[in-house]
């Protein structure tokens, strides 16, 4: 018995020790191995090329798509604030055609208790339950944000009064409010009824 251990076959030993013993050769065709290396370079540089088209493309796609999305963003918040603002609206001046409706109500008992003269027990009594309804009218106005427009003495203000004439009024200053035929209101800061006003001029 020999003291060298036998060295393991390699595949490759044992490829060609097997076509030897069957009498077949190992033939590799170089044509064929360099059309394959060649199609499979032209193709990774007509992919590369592709690619790199597809990704400008993409970019394009995705700074539109961006954009879009900003855009999508503003409106949304620019719809969110203007539902929120319609909310509140609704909120606070809900009672615009209601209280519209009292003011003629209120009106007349005021013009009632201007009429009211005389001393007798009767016309005190109106004049009592008059003044206590106006209060409790001007009462309930007041808890519900409706102000009282009365503006006797100030500068005429064309958003809240209406001039129904000018006249020239001793010792007042010209443009300020001299009678007041009608009192306004306002409802939580928006005009409900202008007032009707005399309005005075510089004399002549």
């Amino acid at each position: 018995m020999s003291n060298e251990q036998e060295k393991p076959e390699s595949p490759v030993d044992a490829d060609v020790e097997t076509g030897a013993q069957t009498g077949q050769e190992t033939v590799i065709d170089q044509d064929t191995t360099e059309t394959v290396a060649d199609t499979e370079i032209g193709e990774h540089e007509y992919t590369i090329d592709e690619l790199k088209k597809e990704l400008a493309e993409a970019k394009q796609k995705a700074h539109e798509n961006w954009d879009k999305a900003v855009r999508t963003q503003a409106e949304m918040e620019n719809l969110k604030r203007r539902t929120q603002k319609d909310l509140e609206d609704a909120h606070k001046f809900a009672l615009t055609g209601f209280a519209k409706e009292l003011l003629p109500v209120l009106d007349s008992l005021e013009l009632g208790l201007q009429a009211a003269t005389g001393d007798n027990d009767e016309v005190k009594k109106f004049r009592e339950g008059s003044e206590l309804t106006i209060k409790q009218f001007e009462a309930a106005f007041a808890r519900f944000n409706v102000v009282t427009i009365n503006p006797v003495g100030e500068p005429f203000n064309a958003e809240h009064h209406q001039a129904m004439v000018m006249q020239a009024v001793e010792g007042a200053v010209p443009n300020t409010v001299v009678t007041v035929f009608q009192k306004g209101y306002l409802l939580n800061g928006r005009l409900l009824r202008p007032a009707m006003v005399v309005v005075a001029k510089a004399a002549d």
